[in-house]
């Protein structure tokens, strides 16, 4: 059956009421997360893991996938209204929406960030449609040396960019391939790591790492941040956009998508980069460059469509090759592991209702924030007066029940608030969290490739170099690291003559 076809199906299954409740409830879940300073979909997400032992797996990903969404259109609001990004990919959007907001037209900027979400997430949505497909018929060419290789890439990719160093990264790799190792040895049946502790002998729970380090790490590290009381601007008259603002916003937009799709889809790329991209490329090409930094339109618009296109790019390579490329990815594979399903090239055929119905909740979710976000936007703006000992009490209230539900074991929950508070300390020394997640699902996984690799080729580790692909994703990955290092040697000053 052809791809419309198939989306038809999934169209046919998103919009039965109970569907279309829990996509209506994780879109607004994860605007009033996105909503909220410091809190992000990964957060979210990591908290309500523990439903999906309760829950089908349809719905589940129907309610993460509305929250994801939700929370990259959130963010907007709180750094138009009170300057303070959700996340790093929102900064810019407060550079010029601040700006606008308090010119008293914090109205426009919000009504272009919603519209720019929506267009961008469309047409993001629309690639993950048409993408998928062609990208799973070039994994299937993929043997276990080119897996492994690419994994490799994956790590050194990800731990280098999402750190503030590519050692720091690489440590909080190394901390999530550790994880991922305690257990019983599939091959030789060995217990490694477990420390004489029987409750580890089936390995620590990918869910209790990612609640710990997200939930409870994330709460314990902004409860301890001084508090700053922000000044909230009031929304005053309907939002909307004049002619004029709509004559400016539609090619950034446009542009914005197609610097974000692309390479939020790449390892790593994350919404950092096509936001910055989108911005700069907005100053060079506007009829008002003068107006950059005190209140663009297009400052707002292009970045908005970025980060949101970016979002939905990110899913790409988590469904078809089974690689999350971002905190929140690794933490929807998590999800997807506890049901028994594994994330690559096979899942189209073997949960393919699953993976249609997924992208169909998409666009039906695309259009609530719309719906949502434009109304709203007073209610919005009174989450954000919650007060926040309440909020992170609750966070941790929450945590530590659905982790308790999961196994009922103790042991869970002293594993929870062990890696929760391993969680603090990395924030603390700015050590990256996501890395450990990856590391802890892929590790396993790179491991078993590595193994048959290796029977195929006899124990040659020649295999690796001798097939071209995997060659070339090694290369990537060298590059990856050695760039850096290479940079800051050519552009370290020459030492002074005496």
């Amino acid at each position: 059956m052809d791809t419309l076809g198939l989306l038809m199906q999934g169209f046919a299954n998103a919009l039965t009421p109970m569907n279309l409740l829990w996509a209506l409830a994780g879109v607004t879940v994860g605007t009033a997360i996105g909503v909220l300073p410091g809190l992000g979909p990964g957060l979210t997400i990591a908290l309500l893991l523990p439903i999906t032992y309760k829950v089908d797996p349809t719905s589940a990903f129907i309610l993460f996938a509305g929250i994801y969404y939700g929370a990259m259109y959130g963010g907007s609001t709180t750094s138009i209204l009170i300057n303070t990004p959700g996340e790093s990919a929102t900064i810019i959007t407060a550079m010029e929406g601040h700006k606008m907001a308090k010119k008293g037209r914090a109205g426009a900027a919000l009504a272009t960030a919603a519209v720019g979400s929506f267009v961008a997430g469309t047409f993001g949505t629309l690639g993950i449609t048409f993408l998928a497909q062609p990208v799973v018929e070039l994994a299937l060419k993929f043997g276990p040396a080119e897996y492994f290789s690419l994994m490799i890439l994956c790590f050194v990719t990800v731990s280098a960019v999402l750190g503030s160093s590519a050692l720091r990264g690489l440590t909080a790799l190394a901390i999530g391939l550790f994880f991922g190792m305690i257990g019983i040895d599939l091959q030789s049946g060995q217990p490694r790591f477990t420390f004489g502790i029987l409750e580890l002998l089936d390995g620590i729970n990918v869910l209790i790492v990612a609640v710990g380090l997200f939930a409870v790490g994330e709460t314990l590290h902004l409860a301890t941040q001084k508090k700053v009381d922000e000044e909230v601007i009031d929304i005053k008259g309907p939002v909307g956009m004049t002619k004029e603002d709509w004559k400016r916003s539609w090619k950034p937009w446009l542009r914005g998508t197609a610097f974000g799709f692309p390479i939020g889809a790449m390892p790593a790329g994350g919404a950092e980069i096509p936001t910055f991209l989108s911005y700069y490329t907005e100053k060079k090409l506007s009829k008002n460059p003068e107006e950059f930094g005190h209140g663009a339109i297009e400052g707002v618009a292009g970045p908005e469509a970025a980060n949101n296109a970016s979002a939905a790019g990110v899913l790409v390579p988590m469904l078809t090759l089974g690689l999350p490329t971002s905190a929140t990815a690794a933490i929807m594979l998590s999800a997807f592991q506890s049901y028994g399903i594994n994330p690559g090239p096979q899942l189209l055929a073997t949960q393919g209702q699953l993976v249609w119905t997924l992208i169909a909740s998409l666009f039906i979710g695309n259009v609530m924030l719309l719906v949502l976000n434009l109304p709203l936007v007073g209610l919005w703006v009174k989450i954000l007066k919650i007060p926040q000992p309440l909020l992170y009490g609750g966070i941790l209230v929450f945590a530590t029940i659905g982790t308790y539900g999961i196994s009922r074991s103790v042991v869970d929950l002293v594993l929870l608030y062990i890696v929760g508070f391993m969680g603090f300390m990395m924030r603390r020394f700015d050590f990256p969290t996501s890395p450990v997640i990856i590391g802890m699902i892929l590790g396993p996984m790179a491991e078993q490739e590595f193994r048959r690799a290796m029977t195929i080729s006899n124990g040659d580790l020649m295999i690796f170099v001798q097939k071209p692909l995997s060659l070339a994703l090694l290369i990537l990955a060298a590059v990856a690291v050695l760039a850096p290092l290479v940079w800051r040697v050519v552009k370290r000053p020459a030492p002074q003559a005496a």
